[in-house]
Parts: C-alpha cells; sequence; structure tokens
C-alpha cells in the first residue's frame, strides 16, 4: 500500500482527538463568554440579595486565587488568610477615615498585607505541612487578638464603619457600584495569577510543590520563590478584605477568625486544588450553596429555613465527599463532563 493511501486511511483515526479538544476549548470558551455578559447585565435586572451575593463572590475568589496560589502551586499550607484579609479591610478603612481617599486606601491594603505575609514567610520558611498549618494558625490568632485590643484603629470588639469609596468627588457607595469593583478587581487578578504560571517563578513554585529537594538541586532558590508565594497570596488577600469592608459597610474582628481561614481553605478543595478555575467553582459553592440549600430546606420545613449549624455541616460533608469521591474538586467533574459533550458532538 502507497505512503498516500496510508495517510489516507490513517487521517479519519486522527481527527477525533483534534474535533474533541478543539470543542472542549469552543465549549469552555462559549461558557466564558455567556458567565461574563450575565455578570455585565445581573445589575440592571437585579439589584437585590443576590447582587450583593455575587459581589462576595468575586471577593471570595480573588483571595481564593491568593491561597491557591500558596497552596495549589507552591505547595504551602496556610491556616492564617483571614489574618491578611483583616490586615487588608483595617488598612483601607483607617487611610479613608482619615481623609487620604480610596485609591490611597486600597494601595495601603495591599502594602501592608504583603508587608505581613513577608514576615510570615521568614520563620516559615524552615516550617513545612503541619508545623506550618500551626504557625500561620498562630498568627492569624495574634492579628485577631490585635485587631481586638488597638481600639483607636480598629474599634475594638465594637468594630468600626468603613466608609463609602470615594474617588475624587464621585461616590461609589451604591451595591451595584461595589458589585462591578469587585469583579474588576477579580478579572485583574485572574488575569494576573494566570501570567504568573506561565512565568519562570510560576513554574518554579511548581517544582517546589512537587519537590523541594529536586527544586534545590536544579538551582532554584526556594526561599525567594516561597517569599514571593507568601508576598502574593498575603497582597490578593488584602485586596479581597478591603472590597469586604466595603461590601458590608462595617468590620469587626469576629468577622475575621479561623472560620473565615478554614472556608477559604475548603473552598479551594472543593473547587479544585491547583487550579484557577477551581478557586472561582470553590467561591461560588462557598457563598451560594449555604443560601440554596437554606431555600430547599424550606420547603420541607414550612418556611422555617434558620437551621443551625447548617453552613458547617453542609461544608463538611461537601469536603469528605470531594476527598473521597472526586478529589480534584468541581473543576475536574466540569472539565470531564466538557469533553464527553465535545466527544458526543463529533460523533
Amino acid at each position: 500500500m502507497s505512503r498516500k493511501s496510508d495517510a489516507a486511511a490513517a487521517g479519519p483515526a486522527r481527527s477525533g482527538p483534534r474535533t474533541t479538544i478543539a470543542g472542549l476549548l469552543g465549549w469552555q470558551r462559549w461558557l466564558g463568554m455567556v458567565a461574563l455578559i450575565a455578570l455585565a447585565v445581573l445589575p440592571w435586572l437585579h439589584s437585590g440579595y443576590w447582587l450583593s451575593q455575587l459581589t462576595f463572590v468575586a471577593i471570595y475568589a480573588i483571595a481564593g486565587f491568593g491561597l491557591q496560589i500558596l497552596l495549589g502551586f507552591a505547595g504551602q499550607v496556610s491556616l492564617g488568610q483571614a489574618a491578611f484579609l483583616a490586615s487588608g479591610a483595617y488598612a483601607c478603612a483607617y487611610v479613608e477615615r482619615i481623609g487620604l481617599g480610596a485609591p490611597l486606601g486600597f494601595l495601603a491594603a495591599i502594602a501592608v498585607a504583603t508587608a505581613l505575609g513577608l514576615l510570615v514567610a521568614l520563620p516559615a520558611l524552615r516550617m513545612s505541612g503541619l508545623y506550618l498549618a500551626i504557625a500561620t494558625m498562630s498568627f492569624g490568632f495574634i492579628v485577631e487578638e490585635v485587631a481586638s485590643r488597638w481600639t483607636s484603629v480598629t474599634g475594638g470588639n465594637a468594630g468600626i464603619t468603613v466608609p463609602a469609596i470615594r474617588i475624587g468627588g464621585m461616590s461609589l457607595g451604591q451595591p451595584w457600584q461595589i458589585y462591578y469593583l469587585s469583579w474588576a478587581f477579580f478579572l485583574v487578578v485572574f488575569l494576573l495569577s494566570a501570567n504568573l504560571l506561565r512565568t519562570p517563578a510560576g513554574r518554579a513554585m511548581v517544582a517546589i510543590r512537587d519537590s523541594e529537594i529536586a527544586a534545590r538541586s536544579s538551582g532554584i532558590r526556594v526561599s525567594r520563590i516561597k517569599g514571593v508565594a507568601f508576598g502574593l497570596s498575603a497582597a490578593f488577600a488584602g485586596l479581597a478584605g478591603a472590597l469586604y469592608g466595603h461590601a458590608l459597610g462595617f468590620i469587626s474582628p469576629d468577622q475575621f477568625t479561623i472560620a473565615m481561614s478554614l472556608d477559604l481553605l475548603v473552598m479551594i478543595l472543593i473547587g479544585g486544588l491547583g487550579t484557577l478555575r477551581g478557586v472561582i467553582f470553590g467561591s461560588v459553592f462557598l457563598v451560594v450553596s449555604p443560601e440554596l440549600f437554606q431555600q430547599l430546606i424550606g420547603l420541607f420545613t414550612a418556611g422555617n429555613t434558620e437551621v443551625a449549624g447548617l453552613r458547617p455541616f453542609l461544608f463538611g460533608f461537601s469536603l469528605i465527599f470531594v476527598l473521597l469521591f472526586q478529589p480534584n474538586g468541581i473543576d475536574a467533574l466540569v472539565t470531564r463532563a466538557g469533553e464527553w459533550l465535545a466527544t458526543a458532538r463529533s460523533r
């Protein structure tokens, strides 16, 4: 048989995978476009409760991107992310309350959180695993205690009100304005995180996660890369904290406890560890699922949706289910569903 006939015979066998991959990419692209359009027009269609919930989806996702960089890409465990959100929220609120304006407030939030992240990175360079988790958790307790007692800045346990964002003579205090601002920051942080993985620093983080000894032997400066991971993670959390304060209009120490750090950890584990899309799925799950379950329970309890312990039970059950049956999270499940749809379409 000639080479031409061989190529003709081999052609159909190779066309299936190409069609499948193209179909998958097209499916993801169309889904992303539909999501962006829906997010853009939502404030024109609905301005109530769910608008604020989707604002928090963006805020938690920003913090989640930081934790994903630290844990999912660099392999460094942190149970103190709430401390970085608190530092960002209080720094931004303080700067705005003394009249320096929102732009400086957001810069202060990022700067203070980054400085604290680098400070935590110093002792963390000699730790790993459980010891690192305990160290970061202890740092979270320290920041919570400082926020409770530094009354001149934080207002203590009574908390403080966060002024509306003002840029020049324009006020951005309406819920729909906070919504658009949060999702704008979300897009910026998402693009920064995605591009980070294509840089030498991003590839070095993955190498450290896979094997720190192999990374050192290949010439990677492990201490510096870990410091970069902690700094970026804290910076994103600080930005999320500033947005969190403005979305609520009020902050107090009891909002930034170990429970928030655990929520962020569960969020990326359920969404998918090591993927940016997993952060988005996990953020939606974190914010939306408790409300949906409460509404569902209300259908069977004569409208009584106040069920004590629903949120921790839901997160605990979901985490156990994911670890046992879907260890790669929601992102892997969605990816497989997309592959199946693309394959079915090519047949």
